[in-house]
């Protein structure tokens, strides 16, 4: 064997012991970003302002569920008539959230915008998000691998996410969701929608000691005339060591819908309907 040729195997068994006994951070070309560069998110966040999606073009005073209340997306035509038939259905109080319903998962955009409790997870390889409100749990890939081929996704809930940092910022792109293909997904109670060839780019990053803040680049052709730009923010809670619990809606069921009208109820502590 020539002395290159030694030499090169000997680099080579070098490096897959070095692998051996600590873990590469790349997956395929794209490196790892260790643990001691990541940045600190750990704690209980709460999202800040109410849960209406996108507060920036909102019009109406109130809430999600207030007569009136709306945002602005720059819809298509069809998608603004959903979004206006949906709004009258909210008005009348008729809206169906699927949330409601135990067990279904909210999706993505709309797991950046629940009450409650948020963990954000970080790690090399993955980045997780997780709520108490409900069976929410999202999943970033970090270890360098891309988005799958359109054709090997199919719709789901929060679809797939691959990421990567840029500094203390975590870029990721999310693409594979349902969007309103089965009627069963919202972003908020006024009742917008997307399509299932949504893609979104989030950048989330802490602004200060306390405030994380994600900022959403949606881009859809079926539902938008132009990318729409949305901000969520959350705030750490200060008092340390607190407890993250399940949230079990089977056994908290306030919104019933009534069987004749079907209006949503919302039930008092002895069982019988506020409104």
């Amino acid at each position: 064997m020539s002395t290159v040729w030694k030499h090169e195997l000997r680099q080579l068994s070098l490096l897959l012991g070095f692998c051996f006994l600590l873990p590469c951070l790349t997956y395929g070309q794209a490196a790892v970003t260790p643990f001691e560069k990541l940045p600190d998110w750990s704690g209980l966040w709460s999202m800040m302002g109410g849960t209406v999606f996108d507060t920036a073009t909102k019009t109406g005073q109130g809430g999600a569920i207030a007569p009136g209340v709306r945002e602005h997306p720059p819809y298509t035509p069809t998608f603004e008539k959903i979004y206006e038939e949906h709004l009258a259905l909210r008005d009348a109080n008729r809206l169906p959230d699927v949330v409601t319903n135990c067990g279904v998962p909210v999706g993505y955009p709309r797991i950046m915008n629940l009450p409650d409790a948020y963990e954000f997870v970080v790690r090399p390889d993955i980045f997780y998000i997780v709520t108490e409100n409900g069976p929410n749990t999202m999943r970033v890939y970090t270890d360098g691998r891309k988005l799958p081929a359109k054709e090997d996704t199919w719709g789901t809930y929060t679809g797939v996410s691959v990421g990567h940092w840029e500094g203390d910022t975590l870029v990721f792109q999310t693409a594979g969701l349902k969007g309103n293909r089965d009627n069963d997904s919202i972003l908020d109670r006024t009742g917008l929608v997307l399509s299932d060839e949504v893609r979104i780019t989030t950048r989330m990053r802490k602004i200060n000691e306390n405030t994380l803040e994600a900022k959403l680049l949606i881009e859809d052709p079926k539902a938008l005339t132009k990318q729409w730009n949305v901000t969520k923010q959350f705030r750490k809670n200060s008092k340390p060591g607190l407890f993250m619990y399940d949230y079990g809606c089977a056994e908290n069921n306030r919104n019933p819908a009534d069987p004749t009208t079907g209006k949503t109820l919302t039930l008092g502590p002895d069982g019988k309907p506020l409104d």
